[in-house]
C-alpha cells in the first residue's frame, strides 16, 4: 500500500525542490553518535523545523527507523503499525519495514495492522523528510498510538526493546511530540522543564506521572514513555536535550506558544 502524504504544502513544502532546500537548511554539520531514541517536535517546520534538525543532525541515522507519533485524530487502532507498502514524500517514497513490522505484529498483541489511523496523522509525517536527506536508504516502521494506559506503554516499549536487541541491525526510536500548547512562553517553559526532566533521566513511568498531575500539554507524552521504556531496556547510556523553543520563538509574541524539544537518547559505546 502507498501512503500520501496528507499536510505536505501545510507543514513542509509540497514542491521537491523547495523541500529538499529548505530541510538542508536546518540540518547542520558536526560529530554525529548512535542513538537508542530521540524525541523530535513535529508543527510546521517554519515553528519547530529548525529544532527537529539540530536534533536529526545530532545522530546516525540507520536504515532502520520506528517512528512513533500521537493520534490526534482518534481513527483506527489504539497501537495502528503501517504493516507494509511505501510512505511517500515529495522527496519520494520511503519502504515499510514489513519483516520488523510483522515481528513487532506478532510478539506485541497489543499492536494491530492499520492504516486508517495513519492516513490523515501528522506528527510521524513529517519526521520522513529529515530522515531521508540523511539516510536516502531509510526504510521506516511506523507506529501511532491512541489511548493507552501505562501498563500498556511499558509493555509495547519492552516488547521494541526486545526486538531490537535481538535484531542485529541498527535501530533509531523517533518519538513524535511537541510540549506545552497555548500557554505563556515563561510557563510552558516551566512546564516543559518538568516534563524534559524525566525524559533525560529515562523514567517512563516519571514522565508519565509528571505529565499527568502538572497538566502538561505534551501530545506526544505516549510515544515518549514507549521509547524511553525501549531505552531503559536496552540500557541507554544517558539523554541530552539539544535544543528548546517555542512558536513565540519565531513569532514574537510569547503570550500563547506551543513548546518544542528535541531530546536524544544515547547507546552505550559498545551498543
Amino acid at each position: 500500500m502507498l501512503r500520501s502524504p496528507a499536510v505536505s504544502g501545510q507543514f513542509y513544502p509540497a514542491n521537491a525542490t523547495v523541500l529538499r532546500a529548505q530541510v538542508q537548511s536546518l540540518l547542520a554539520a558536526g560529530p554525529l553518535r548512535k542513538a537508542i531514541g530521540v524525541v523530535a517536535p513535529h508543527a510546521g517546520y517554519v515553528y519547530s523545523g529548525a529544532i527537529a534538525g539540530a536534533t536529526f543532525s545530532r545522530v546516525e541515522i540507520p536504515d532502520r527507523v520506528i517512528i512513533i507519533g500521537p493520534n490526534h485524530h482518534g481513527f483506527g487502532h489504539r497501537a495502528a503499525v503501517f504493516p507494509e507498502g511505501n510512505w511517500e514524500t515529495p522527496l519520494g517514497q520511503v519502504p515499510i519495514d514489513a519483516g520488523f513490522a510483522r515481528r513487532l505484529l506478532n510478539f506485541c498483541t497489543l499492536t494491530g495492522a492499520d492504516t486508517v489511523a495513519h492516513q490523515l496523522e501528522h506528527s510521524l509525517e513529517v519526521q520522513i523528510p529529515f530522515l531521508q536527506a540523511l539516510n536516502p536508504t531509510v526504510r521506516i516502521v511506523p507506529l501511532c498510538l491512541g489511548h493507552l494506559a501505562l501498563p500498556d506503554l511499558l509493555e509495547l516499549g519492552e516488547a521494541l526493546g526486545r526486538l531490537i536487541s535481538a535484531d542485529p541491525e541498527p535501530t533509531l526510536i523517533v518519538s513524535s511530540s511537541d510540549m506545552t500548547h497555548y500557554q505563556p512562553g515563561e510557563i510552558a517553559r516551566i512546564k516543559d522543564t518538568q516534563a524534559l526532566d524525566q525524559v533525560l533521566a529515562i523514567d517512563p513511568e516519571g514522565l508519565y506521572r509528571v505529565v499527568r498531575e502538572q497538566q502538561i500539554s505534551m501530545c506526544g507524552v505516549l510515544p515518549t514513555v514507549v521509547m524511553l521504556a525501549a531505552a531503559r531496556w536496552l540500557e541507554a547510556d544517558d539523554a541530552e536535550l539539544i535544543r528548546y523553543g517555542n512558536s513565540g520563538d519565531i513569532t514574537g509574541d510569547q503570550r500563547e506558544v506551543v513548546g518544542y524539544a528535541g531530546v536524544a537518547v544515547w547507546a552505550k559505546a559498545d551498543q
